[in-house]
């Protein structure tokens, strides 16, 4: 004969309390004094009762669940931050649900729809292409409050965001190679539509120009953070006539494939060539040679946007503001890098 599972009216007979007293200190145990909720854990521990999650979300109309949005899961710079994410909620009665935005058609109101049928709290978004539609369906259900941008944002969306300080990473980058010696810099962007393309990019350009560096139109090569155009820049650089002399990648995959196309060509990094990547992957320490870039606190970044996210739904009064928290950047200076070789 199988058993019957502890219920909570077993609990509150070991612990001598009534059933409500036991569901509140499971719910909200800082409403009852130290010895009853101590009473109850140990009687909870004792009887091997288990809470019925399910349940106790359906009264509470909570799902006890966030969604984190990530643009492309098989990206191993998202590793990092989707840790950080986790540790922000480990000790919260949240779960973290993980979901590829490259997965949801355009204009699909399954976003909407998760908050909607109450399967989640709330949402960290680490893609920033979401479209005007998708901002306009949060907007009209009032689930704004409950959304956080991580890494990557939407220009004008009415959400907090938490990022890395991309121009003056784009800064640190520009400026390194300047006090290596090189004034001939290229840099590979990121893709056209993207935040970080452009933030990066203008930071590049605004180095150059505070430097008095050379600028030329061809030195600013389009890649979208792949190592495929990585080595597409690669070959477009081994066939300019007037040729960098240093080359500064929006991200550190790009900068892997750069480096590969440029020795398959017969240019080593950094005697020939020197480059420098953003992000710092936990490759690029590994890499050969060992890869010189912008580093994001990648843990960090998710960790704060989580708490971010928590803040907003505990406080759903306050959740209208917009903000933006700005962490630092740090340059790791490694091997890729190294003063121009000497004409002839």
């Amino acid at each position: 004969m199988t058993e019957k599972p502890p219920r909570i009216q077993d609990v509150a007979k070991v612990a001598g309390v009534s059933t409500a007293t036991v569901s509140r200190a499971l719910s909200n145990p800082e409403l009852l004094t130290k010895p009853t909720r101590e009473a109850v854990f140990e009687a909870v521990r004792s009887t091997g009762y288990r809470v019925n999650r399910a349940a106790r979300n359906l009264r509470k109309q909570s799902a006890n669940a966030i969604l984190v949005l990530v643009p492309n899961l098989g990206n191993p710079f998202f590793s990092k931050i989707l840790e950080g994410i986790s540790e922000g909620f480990a000790d919260s009665d949240y779960s973290v649900l993980i979901t590829d935005s490259n997965h949801l058609p355009q204009h699909d109101r399954r976003l909407t729809d998760y908050f909607l049928d109450g399967r989640i709290d709330g949402m960290i978004s680490l893609d920033g292409n979401l479209t005007d539609t998708d901002m306009s369906e949060f907007a009209r259900e009032r689930v704004g409050g409950r959304i956080v941008f991580a890494c990557e944002w939407v220009e004008g969306a009415p959400m907090p965001s938490v990022r890395s300080d991309n121009y003056k990473g784009a800064q640190l980058a520009i400026r390194h190679l300047h006090d290596l010696g090189h004034r001939r810099i290229a840099h590979v962007t990121g893709p056209a539509d993207n935040r970080l393309t452009h933030v990066r990019r203008e930071g590049v350009l605004a180095e150059r120009r505070r430097l008095n560096l050379p600028q030329r139109p061809e030195w600013i090569i389009r890649g979208d953070f792949s190592l495929q155009s990585g080595r597409a820049a690669a070959q477009q650089i081994v066939a300019m006539k007037d040729r960098p002399s240093a080359v500064f990648c929006a991200s550190d995959e790009v900068a892997f494939g750069l480096i590969a196309g440029l020795n398959a060509a017969g240019l080593r990094v950094p005697e020939d060539m020197s480059v420098v990547g953003f992000d710092d992957i936990d490759q690029a320490e590994h890499y050969v040679p060992a890869l010189t870039t912008i580093r994001q606190d990648r843990i960090g970044l998710g960790r704060a946007a989580a708490e971010l996210l928590l803040g907003q739904m505990a406080h759903p009064a306050g959740a209208e503001a917009v903000g933006v928290e700005l962490l630092d950047v740090t340059l790791m200076v490694r091997d890729s890098s190294a003063p121009p070789a000497k004409p002839g």
